[in-house]
């Protein structure tokens, strides 16, 4: 594969052949780093590489000790958030079903003519449910 450099400013670009072996160990790097792979050949040339601060190797260890803990955590919750997601459901038919029997009440006040029964907290209530 063919590289052009070409500068910021004036002329005498640079042409330089770099096998398929490198070019497949750059694809890799900017994969693993999420960064194109031009940004990959330009830290090599310039050489602006960080330093790690830690032991990479024993980082890297305890970032997956802790995934391990996220998941153990993740299956302990996770029936947990299934039965707040039914209750939640459950909670919404209640309120939809409360605004009905409110609405057939306020009929039946009507055609009595008896005065309506206009409780507004409970109307908060009830589209406090209603949203999720």
């Amino acid at each position: 594969m063919k590289i052009v450099i070409n500068p910021e400013k004036g002329l005498g670009k640079i042409e330089v052949e770099i096998s398929a072996e490198i070019w497949s160990e750059i694809v890799r790097l900017s994969e693993r780093y999420g960064v194109p792979p031009e940004r990959v050949i330009t830290l090599a040339l310039t050489g602006e590489f960080k330093e790690p601060k830690g032991d990479l190797e024993k980082l890297e260890g305890k970032a997956k000790e802790l995934e391990g803990k996220v998941w153990e955590l993740e299956k302990e919750y996770a029936p947990l958030r299934f039965k707040a997601y039914g209750v939640s459901e459950d909670n919404k038919l209640l309120a939809i079903e409360l605004s009905g029997l409110m609405a057939e009440n306020n009929g039946l006040r009507r055609f009595l003519r008896q005065p309506l029964n206009r409780n507004s907290e409970l109307r908060k209530l009830i589209s406090y449910y209603l949203q999720g």
